[in-house]
């Protein structure tokens, strides 16, 4: 097969879909990997690296997507690589479709198989990819609002870990999944008083166990919300329903009643967000205000970090890379949880979350393999 690496082209998006090891992995196996000049520049990876390895360099996107049976990307498609997209070509990247209406129009029109990083999940629940990036996500979420908090970039003023004889900043941090967990690891890391807000009783209690108390833990309805959320310094969006939209937990009535200069990080934005009043933004122009409040909806954070991200979520992607090359579409009837990664197969919407946001017919990836 031959497996395409385009150069990523969302705004700051520094990440690369592969690394050097990775092209040795599928050169070994028989495979031909073609990768755009430049491609790993943001990452630190040289195209030297990449030819050393056994890729072939191209000059343009153009080249890589037209040769190429599998695109293997980082971020979604933008809306000038949508013409690029073939029939029949399998698309293997992060796509959070649900609130992407005019991309899920472009892949159905495209007859591409686009498999959703986000949604390949294994027999437990767990996502297996969209974890560590998860993770880094929700460690930025802290530093980015502690660095909003300070006045000179709008925020109260506030240090998140206080110093002697003054209180500390109070984190909410709505959702104790990956990305809320690893969110409360920095927050206490850093001296705040944090409070995780989950559903599910049964994972507040694991919380509890392993910060050992030092969070606060609550579980998550509209009254303690509202109650957490008009007294908190920074609020952390980390809501996830896999492949859905974020329902809006935090409305707009509790915005406006939050102190003024406090900040939102919605680090969910890449599903809808969590928060009524938040919206996409990028690393170029990454905050505004509402009633006082800075909202920080970057859709790609983990981005800002890409030596970390990039080794982070190829550790992840390279199985089911290497699977998809050596089986093609025979992979997906191999491995469950690649299959639950299918969210558009050849012009049909395969994932029902997805189907449902878009309000179009739903088909089980089982009935077209």
């Amino acid at each position: 097969m031959i497996v395409g690496i385009p150069k990523e082209i969302k705004d700051n998006e520094y990440r690369v879909a592969i690394t050097p090891a990775g092209i040795d992995v599928l050169v070994k196996a028989g495979h031909r990997v073609i990768i755009e000049r430049g491609a790993g520049t943001g990452s630190g990876i040289g195209n030297e690296e990449y030819i050393k390895a056994g890729a072939e360099i191209v000059d343009t996107a153009p080249e890589v997507f037209k040769r190429a049976d599998m695109i293997v990307k980082v971020k979604e498609p933008l809306p000038q690589e949508y013409p690029m997209l073939r029939q029949n070509q399998i698309l293997f990247t992060f796509l959070h479709l649900a609130p992407l209406p005019e991309l899920i129009s472009a892949l159905i029109k495209s007859n591409v198989i686009a498999i959703a990083y986000e949604t390949v999940e294994l027999k437990d629940g767990s996502l297996p990819i969209l974890t560590p990036m998860s993770e880094v996500a929700g460690k930025i979420a802290v530093q980015v609002g502690a660095y909003y908090l300070m006045r000179p970039h709008g925020g109260r003023g506030i240090l998140l870990g206080g110093v002697p004889g003054v209180e500390r900043g109070k984190v909410v941090i709505i959702g104790g999944g990956i990305v809320g967990t690893n969110a409360a690891k920095v927050a206490l890391g850093m001296g705040a008083e944090v409070i995780i807000m989950n559903r599910s009783l049964e994972r507040l209690r694991y919380l509890d166990d392993i910060f050992g108390g030092r969070a606060e833990t609550t579980a998550s309805n509209p009254y303690n919300i509202e109650k957490a959320v008009i007294c908190a310094d920074l609020v952390i969006g980390a809501v996830l329903i896999t492949g859905a939209k974020a329902p809006h937990l935090v409305t707009r009535d509790m915005v406006s009643r939050m102190k003024k200069g406090s900040v939102i990080v919605d680090v969910s934005i890449d599903q809808g967000g969590c928060v009524e009043t938040i919206k996409p933004t990028s690393h170029s122009n990454p905050v505004y205000e509402v009633d006082g409040i800075i909202h920080y909806g970057v859709t790609n954070m983990p981005g800002s970090v890409p030596r970390t991200s990039t080794f982070a979520l190829t550790n992840a992607t390279m199985p089911y890379v290497v699977k998809l090359a050596n089986s093609g579409l025979e992979a997906l009837k191999q491995d469950p949880a690649l299959a639950k990664g299918v969210n558009i197969f050849k012009g049909k919407i395969t994932y029902k979350a997805v189907a449902d946001a878009a309000g179009k017919e739903f088909t089980p990836v089982e009935r077209l393999l």
